[in-house]
């Protein structure tokens, strides 16, 4: 029994055997299906033969029209659908309820902790940390856990120059000044706990620290494994990683903070080290086509083998999953 088998009996209850195939009766519905990351998301189900429909309030855009902001005129825009995968950056647990009420597989890709820790106490097939971080960032610490001993520590780098979504935007500038309980127990401010990690050489990132920031798989990790799991951010930019790091001491200049921070490349990178200081590593270009990626293998993954309760990525896919998929051939993928 492989971890990944274990882990999803143990969280999910089951993950059902008899495999699914694509088809007329597989439905995929991408909320916010023509932002940064539904748009990538919903060409990739089409091109892999998925059905997938856009949803979202702009009826020129939209194939079928919804407003997440009325939750009770939702359940129409549900109609046939199998799966569901919130690319909105909407998180109201009303919405997941929704879907998992009526058997829909419900497939969220955000990092707020709060939301992620209620998502995981839906009764009903719910699947968690399906992006770039969480999602790539959980199966490189679960890699370097399964062949190193821990803690682990994860980082994130994203590149400012990329246009992103508000959602992306406002839920970076939400962390400035909060705190998050920390595996030993003690209170940590985000964006601050500089720790430096040696980059992939062909990441395009210089060598300048990252900073601790609230990812929801550092606290299902640690859980999980036993052992302290953290997680830190950096941008490709170090006036824009210098710049949260002086906000979240004084958020109340948030207002003043850019909608686009100073930079100019798309390039990403996300990596583990254990504690022997080896590093598990990804890096590509582009965020937002990277994190559909990953949801779409997922929901490929979700048509072969259906849930039936909260279960997490890594309970799903390892990461050579995603290492030879040739979706994910623009990603680049280091052990060292």
């Amino acid at each position: 029994v492989t971890h990944r088998e274990a882990g999803a009996v143990a969280l999910s209850g089951h993950v059902a055997s008899v495999p699914r195939t694509g088809g007329p009766s597989m439905s995929v519905l991408v909320l916010g299906g023509y932002g940064t990351v539904g748009a990538h998301l919903v060409r990739l189900l089409r091109a892999e033969g998925v059905t997938a429909h856009a949803a979202g309030r702009d009826p020129a855009r939209a194939d079928r029209v919804v407003d997440l902001r009325n939750i009770a005129g939702v359940d129409a825009a549900l109609d046939g659908a199998t799966i569901v995968v919130n690319c909105a950056g909407a998180e109201d647990i009303r919405l997941a309820q929704a879907c998992a009420g009526r058997g829909i597989v419900f497939v969220d890709i955000s990092a707020t902790s709060n939301y992620v820790q209620a998502l995981e106490d839906l009764d009903g097939p719910v699947v968690l940390g399906v992006g770039l971080a969480p999602g790539l960032t959980t199966l490189l610490a679960v890699d370097a856990l399964t062949h190193r001993r821990g803690p682990v520590d994860i980082m994130i780098g994203l590149g400012s120059g990329e246009t992103h979504g508000p959602a992306a935007t406002a839920w970076t500038y939400q962390l400035l000044g909060r705190r998050f309980p920390d595996a030993d127990g003690t209170s940590v401010r985000n964006f601050t706990g500089r720790q430096r990690f040696s980059m992939p050489g062909d990441a395009g990132y210089r060598p300048f620290p990252a900073l601790r920031a609230d990812f929801a798989d550092q606290y299902r990790l640690t859980r999980e494994f036993g052992v302290p799991v953290r997680t830190y951010l950096r941008l490709d930019s170090r006036l824009a990683t210098l710049g949260l790091a002086a906000l979240t001491w004084v958020p109340a200049l948030q207002s003043l903070a850019p909608a686009h921070m100073p930079g100019s490349s798309d390039r990403w990178v996300a990596l583990a080290r254990a504690a022997d200081g080896s590093t598990t590593a990804a890096s590509g270009r582009g965020q937002s086509l990277a994190t559909a990626v990953v949801a779409a293998i997922t929901v490929r993954a979700l048509i072969r083998n259906p849930v039936s309760a909260p279960t997490w990525i890594h309970q799903l896919l390892e990461l050579d999953d995603i290492g030879h998929d040739p979706l994910a051939a623009e990603i680049r993928f280091d052990r060292s």
